[in-house]
């Protein structure tokens, strides 16, 4: 999944694709870097973000889409939105995955449309909202308490209409945890695959990587984050991630291929 932020404050790509012939520039590239699906949003989840305006977050999602699908219509649209009415637009376009980063608890007309249109639903795992997420993220058993969430929110779903073969999930790396969190969750990634949905896994670029690679007092930028990130891909694969979210899809593609050289073997 490549992840396509139309967005002025994203924490790696920082504005550069807002532009609408940029964005769909760029949209072009992860394609034909061999991305299967293209997760399109229009309002950041950094830590410390606020959320747009609807006229915002519409006028920055549905053209790219709308451009794209018209080029590239066998390539599957993933919208990141918390909004029923971004959602409803995006898959009257075309879209086929609702990537809702709030698990359906922030907009409650989002699951009329989710009933409405029958997408893949992506019910990932936040403590807090994105403005204050980090601040003193707290757990007593991290995996434990994520996993009991997802839990519920499956269960909420299907009571809701939603079937189970439409959902998959996101333990939500970065989203209220901090490094020691973050790293107990990837080392018991396993424990999510009993939840029997597709694992969705993000780990591109975030700031875990940067504080691993770079210490806290000094972490690298985004954009020396490379080698961390396909380390945590490569793990997420090998513990059982269906879907890999990532900026960089070439390079992630290369590294799965060799773990599956080697796994063939």
């Amino acid at each position: 999944m490549g992840v396509l932020n139309v967005t002025p404050d994203s924490f790696f790509d920082r504005g550069l694709y807002l532009d609408l012939d940029k964005a769909i520039q760029q949209g072009e590239q992860l394609i034909e870097e061999g991305a299967e699906l293209i997760d399109i949003g229009g309002e950041s989840s950094r830590p410390g973000s606020k959320s747009v305006a609807l006229d915002v977050e519409l006028k920055r999602v549905v053209p790219v889409l709308k451009k794209l699908i018209k080029r590239f219509p066998k390539i599957q649209y993933s919208i990141d939105t918390q909004k029923s009415e971004v959602a409803h637009s995006a898959l009257s376009e075309g879209a086929r995955i609702i990537n809702d980063v709030s698990s359906l608890r922030n907009d409650p007309k989002m699951i009329s449309v989710i009933k409405k249109f029958n997408p893949i639903l992506i019910l990932m795992h936040m403590q807090g909202s994105p403005f204050n997420m980090q601040k003193f993220p707290f757990y007593k058993n991290v995996v434990k308490e994520i996993k009991d969430f997802l839990k519920e929110r499956i269960k909420w779903a299907m009571q809701n209409g939603v079937p189970k073969t439409n959902l998959w999930i996101d333990p939500g790396i970065g989203f209220g945890k901090n490094l020691k969190h973050n790293l107990e969750i990837l080392k018991n990634l396993k424990d999510f695959l009993s939840l029997k949905c597709p694992l969705v896994l993000g780990c591109s670029r975030k700031s875990f990587i940067g504080f691993i690679l770079g210490g806290k007092e000094s972490p690298c930028p985004p954009e020396e984050r490379l080698e961390g990130s396909l380390a945590a891909a490569a793990w997420g694969y090998l513990e059982g991630a269906s879907i890999l979210r990532v900026h960089d899809v070439l390079e992630t593609k290369r590294t799965i291929r060799v773990l599956q050289a080697i796994q063939a073997k």
